[in-house]
C-alpha cells in the first residue's frame, strides 16, 4: 500500500490509529490552531477549515455521492461530489484535488475556486456539529468515477431537476444546500446559461 498524506495521518509506525488534526480558524478564515477531527465536530463544534467540490460532466450534470454507511458523520446520505478538511498547513485547493482522487478515483479538470461560506449545521442523528469555514471549488470530471467503498456508497450524475426530485425524496447532508447555493454563481459560469443551475 502506498503511503499518502491521508494514510500517513491515520496510522502510525506501530499500526495504531493516529489522530487526524483539523485547522481551526477565526470568522475571517485565519488559522488560530488545530484540533482533533472528532472533538472539533462535537457540540457546540469548533470553527474549522473545510472544502466542498462540485464536479460536472460534459452534459452539465452534477456528480453526487452517497456517503458510505461506515462513515461516523452523516453515513448513507447524499452530498456534493466531495467534501473534507485540509490537513493543517495544506492549501484547500490541494486538499480538494487530493480527496477527490482518494474518494472517487478521478482527477478534476479545470478545478476553480468558487468562494467561501461559513455555516453552523448540527446533525440531529449523530449529535455532531459542522462549524465550518468552507472553501468551494467547481470543475469538470472527464473519467468514470471509481469510488473507494470505504468512503462512497454510490455515485450518480444529476440534472438540476433530477437533483431537486432526489433532494425531496432522499436524505442529504445537512450542509449540502448551503454549499450548493454559495457555489451557484461559479457553477453557472462553468456550466453556462443553458445548464439550468
Amino acid at each position: 500500500m502506498s503511503i499518502s498524506p491521508a494514510t500517513a495521518a491515520s496510522s502510525s509506525s506501530n499500526g495504531a490509529p493516529q489522530a487526524i488534526m483539523l485547522e481551526l480558524v477565526d470568522e475571517h478564515g485565519n488559522t488560530i490552531g488545530t484540533a482533533e477531527k472528532l472533538s472539533a465536530h462535537q457540540a457546540p463544534g469548533q470553527l474549522h477549515r473545510a472544502f466542498s467540490v462540485f464536479l460536472f460532466d460534459e452534459h452539465g450534470r452534477l456528480l453526487l455521492q452517497r456517503r458510505a454507511l461506515g462513515k461516523y458523520h452523516s453515513p448513507g446520505v447524499w452530498s456534493n461530489t466531495c467534501c473534507g478538511h485540509p490537513f493543517p498547513g495544506e492549501a484547500p485547493f490541494a486538499a480538494a484535488a487530493r480527496r477527490t482522487h482518494e474518494e472517487l478515483g478521478v482527477s478534476p479538470s479545470l478545478l476553480a475556486e468558487a468562494g467561501t461560506v461559513r455555516y453552523n449545521h448540527p446533525d440531529p442523528d449523530s449529535g455532531l456539529v459542522e462549524q465550518e469555514y468552507n472553501h468551494l471549488f467547481v470543475g469538470l470530471v472527464q473519467a468514470p468515477p471509481r469510488p473507494d467503498p470505504e468512503e462512497v456508497g454510490e455515485t450518480v450524475f444529476v440534472t438540476p431537476k433530477e437533483l431537486m426530485d432526489r433532494h425531496a425524496e432522499a436524505p442529504f447532508s445537512a450542509w449540502f444546500m448551503t454549499v450548493l447555493d454559495a457555489a451557484r454563481p461559479a457553477i453557472k459560469e462553468l456550466t453556462g446559461p443553458s445548464g439550468g443551475w
